[in-house]
């Protein structure tokens, strides 16, 4: 399949295509992003580049590998102006949300088969209906706490058939941290924080990451990014290479893997 991944970040896509094993024949990525791009290309070096999604057009696709035809076009545009966390919130008239447009201009030059788009779950009722329309599909809402130890809520829409909830895989906080971990990442208490037995809250659109507090010895500290990576279903150090500032905001972008895997399996069956 060839794929065409915007706003691609650290290529999470391709991770949960290969966890149904779909294969890939050609991946073109959109990211401007220079540390999110080393990460990408660190775990897979053939990735097509195609640089800002503002300049993605089917001529600049053929110009790489002449006249392809796009499978599975994928991305999340970014949620800044349409998250509730967001104050006085300008939806997709705000600079950052805003690029949803250009998914849907690529997508109506491109036509692929298949499409997913992703984005927060506190967008603005008529946000929602407005990207339903354009797309003309319904959202679907998952919680990545069904397949992951993080809460986080995201709609997707999508064509590709059948996509219905994931079952509770029952994982935990506790299943996911480090069984050792450095003083660094030790903080000061803070009121928000959440024992291990329970699932964490991950990561948050502002790319802050709440602390947890061990229940065998209080101690309170950061989530480490082997921790965060676990969060989003990614193998272990996937993102080392970069300073950890930026791997937490890497992952604070990222897709959850597992539950674009769960997705994707519609093409399969």
């Amino acid at each position: 399949m060839n794929i065409l991944s915007l706003f691609d970040g650290i290529s999470c896509a391709r991770v949960a295509l290969e966890k149904v094993a779909i294969p890939i024949t050609k991946y073109y990525a959109s990211e401007i992003d220079k540390n999110a791009i080393a990460v990408a290309m660190k775990n897979y070096p053939d990735t097509i580049q195609l640089g800002d999604v503002k300049t993605i057009t089917k001529d600049l696709i053929a110009s790489y590998m002449g006249n392809v035809e796009i499978d599975l076009m994928i991305g999340g545009s970014p949620c800044q102006d349409l998250s509730i966390a967001q104050k006085n919130r300008k939806g997709l008239d705000g600079e950052r949300s805003g690029l949803f447009w250009e998914y849907v201009r690529i997508l109506k030059e491109m036509k692929p088969k298949w499409f997913i788009l992703e984005n927060v779950a506190s967008m603005s009722k008529e946000a929602k209906e407005v990207i339903t329309k354009e797309l003309g599909v319904e959202p679907i809402m998952i919680n990545a706490a069904l397949v992951s130890a993080q809460n986080r809520k995201r709609l997707f829409w999508t064509n590709i058939p059948n996509v219905s909830q994931p079952d509770d895989r029952g994982i935990f906080l506790k299943d996911i941290l480090e069984p050792s971990v450095d003083d660094t990442f030790t903080v000061r208490p803070k009121s928000n924080t959440v024992r291990s037995s329970g699932r964490g809250s991950g990561i948050d659109n502002k790319h802050n990451w709440d602390t947890i507090r061990l229940s065998e010895n209080e101690i309170i500290r950061k989530l480490t990014p082997v921790e965060g990576e676990r969060l989003q279903s990614l193998p272990d150090n996937y993102t080392e290479g970069i300073s950890n500032t930026q791997r937490y905001k890497a992952l604070g972008n990222a897709f959850n893997v597992e539950v674009v895997a769960h997705i994707l399996k519609g093409i399969v069956n």
